[in-house]
């Protein structure tokens, strides 16, 4: 965080930033940290007051380890990546960095919305990504395993996995040449749609419509987290609900419906599934989830067909 409240000067040393668009992220990580409360607080008001699916009596047993993952992948990945995306942000704009700093637009709103576009384009890629490779699914198996599926599970990630992302964020924004500003829209906009995505909200069909042209609705990404291989390997989109159109991951709804769809992995039992220890050495696992990966994975491509 400290990263982000100063401007670097080409002599490499530090100087206090008394003015301009870097004070704007001065507070960044509390802003997020608000940003992500209220969301959770609102949407947690929503699941209760309009479910989609009969809400999970075991919220109690997740939500204490979802959260706890989150917590301790957050810690892992500053310990990783001290600099953060947004301390990226603004090195390489000070330093002129990047497509979008060579291209002098970075600092410019067309420069942040082509960067927010991009970012959430590359986590699309990378989600696909942890579904096909074997090392990467032992770790993204544990989003998965989550029995019952609301907000709680858009932050159940593997620590491994979020300093991972993190690391890869880092690299992103630096070969962008995203501003910092831009950096935070875009993480406050990926966390708040995860949440959104995973919330067990049942949203009126023409909202959800009219939602789902530009964003992810929680009824589009709950279709992949379906147990049957050809569902969960659709709809991997975060925030914008371009992607999987138009790279054909796309699926509109589950066949078995909403209310009546399997969640989870079936390798993986609800008692061991809602535990943070358990989850937590999950990826170990190696025998089992390679079978997994083959049999869900293969069963898809087989599916699809050459």
């Amino acid at each position: 965080m400290g990263y982000c409240r100063y401007q670097l000067t080409a002599s490499t040393r530090p100087r206090k930033v008394g003015s301009g668009p870097l004070e704007t992220i001065d507070n960044e990580v509390a802003i997020r940290l608000a940003v992500f409360a209220a969301a959770l607080v609102a949407l947690t008001l929503a699941e209760r007051g309009a479910p989609r699916r009969a809400r999970s009596a075991a919220r109690l047993l997740r939500w204490p380890a979802n959260l706890g993952l989150m917590s301790v992948g957050a810690a892992l990945s500053r310990l990783v990546v001290p600099l953060g995306a947004a301390g990226a942000g603004a090195l390489a704009a000070d330093r002129g960095w990047g497509l979008l700093g060579l291209a002098g637009i970075a600092a410019t709103p067309l420069g942040l919305v082509v960067a927010v576009v991009a970012l959430d384009f590359a986590i699309y890629g990378q989600h696909v990504v942890m579904h096909r490779v074997p090392i990467l699914w032992r770790l993204h198996r544990v989003h998965h395993a989550d029995p019952a599926v609301d907000a709680s599970t858009g932050v159940r990630f593997h620590p491994i996995e979020i300093a991972l992302s993190a690391m890869l964020k880092v690299g992103l924004v630096l070969a962008l040449g995203a501003s910092a500003a831009a950096v935070v829209a875009f993480e406050i906009l990926l966390n708040v749609s995860s949440l959104f995505g995973h919330a067990n909200v049942r949203l009126p069909a023409a909202a959800d419509r009219a939602i789902r042209a530009i964003l992810v609705t929680p009824d589009m990404h709950r279709v992949h987290h379906s147990t049957t291989p050809s569902e969960m390997n659709r709809n991997f989109g975060f925030a914008l609900a371009w992607w999987d159109r138009l790279c054909g991951t796309y699926r509109s709804e589950p066949a078995a419906g909403h209310e009546a769809m399997a969640l989870g992995l079936p390798s993986i039992p609800p008692a061991r599934a809602e535990g943070f220890w358990t989850m937590l050495v999950e990826p170990l696992r190696q025998e089992e989830s390679g079978t997994e990966r083959r049999t869900l994975h293969g069963a898809d491509r087989a599916r699809r067909g050459p």
